[in-house]
């Protein structure tokens, strides 16, 4: 999957849940800046640590934050 997907992916899950990037960063305990740049595509590959945290902070897997049902 590119960056640029799970860029997306994550968006739309943030629209879905009507949640903005700050919140989310806060509820994953991930870093703001690091949620901007996984979401911008900056961050290509980020680590299944913040992978999980962004998952669960969603209340769904991994696979579905990755688009993978």
């Amino acid at each position: 999957m590119s960056s640029i997907n799970l860029g997306k992916r994550i968006k739309e899950l943030r629209k879905r849940f009507k949640i903005t990037q700050d919140k989310l960063s806060k509820k994953a305990d991930i870093p703001y800046s690091t949620l901007a740049k996984i979401e911008s595509g900056y961050t290509p590959n980020p680590s299944m640590k913040t992978l999980i945290k962004i998952a669960d902070a969603f209340g769904v897997g991994v696979d579905e934050l990755l688009g993978r049902k």
